[in-house]
């Protein structure tokens, strides 16, 4: 049920994160090529892939914590209500997951971007195979890196994420969710002064 309903939660909030970047962008709600279903679609199976990921840092990071000597991280995270030492594992879990999984999360996004603008947005994109090697060929890693990474990462992501692992784990993908959308309006307010 937590799988589905995390299909869900990302499917509607992450798209109308995209609709509204959309509306910054070009004054309007809907563009016949943007695939407003596609984009949903791969959203949803996006936020099953975060929702795991979740589990894995939330899990992994204070493991690794213990095995480096900080051995009651685990137990910080899970406490109820604040604390600073909860305060320190959120952090370390978000930088572990932002570093590691959201580098290769982010390029493979825009990349399924490209694929759905390769079928004007309509459904026939999930007939195709992703051309992977073109795909990697057009993206262009010079923005990937100056701004998604350099920037989105350690300025929004860390900070974000922190805050979604100081919340209770039923309401993370939910945060998570709902910072698709502000993130999407961060990333139509900067697309607007590269234009």
């Amino acid at each position: 049920m937590s799988i589905l309903l995390s299909f869900l939660k990302f499917a509607v909030l992450a798209t109308l994160g995209e609709i509204i970047a959309l509306r910054m962008r070009t004054g309007k709600f809907i563009q016949k090529d943007f695939g407003i279903l596609p984009r949903a679609i791969v959203w949803g199976l996006f936020g099953i892939v975060i929702a795991l990921a979740f589990v894995l840092f939330s899990t992994g990071t204070p493991a690794l914590l213990a095995s480096l000597g900080w051995k009651n991280a685990d137990i910080a995270l899970a406490a109820v209500g604040f604390s600073w030492e909860k305060l320190c594992v959120a952090f370390c879990v978000s930088v572990a997951m932002n570093t590691i999984f959201a580098p290769v999360f982010m390029s493979f996004h825009k990349i399924t971007d490209m694929h759905i603008a390769r079928y004007n947005g309509s459904m026939r994109c999930f007939l195709h195979p992703i051309d992977i090697t073109r795909s990697f060929r057009e993206l262009n890693w010079e923005r990937q890196w100056s701004f998604v990474f350099k920037k989105t990462i350690p300025l929004f992501w860390y900070p974000a994420h922190t805050i979604t692992f100081m919340l209770p784990a039923d309401w993370r993908v939910l945060f998570a969710a709902l910072l698709s959308v502000a993130l999407g309006i961060l990333l139509a307010i900067e697309g607007r002064k590269a234009n």
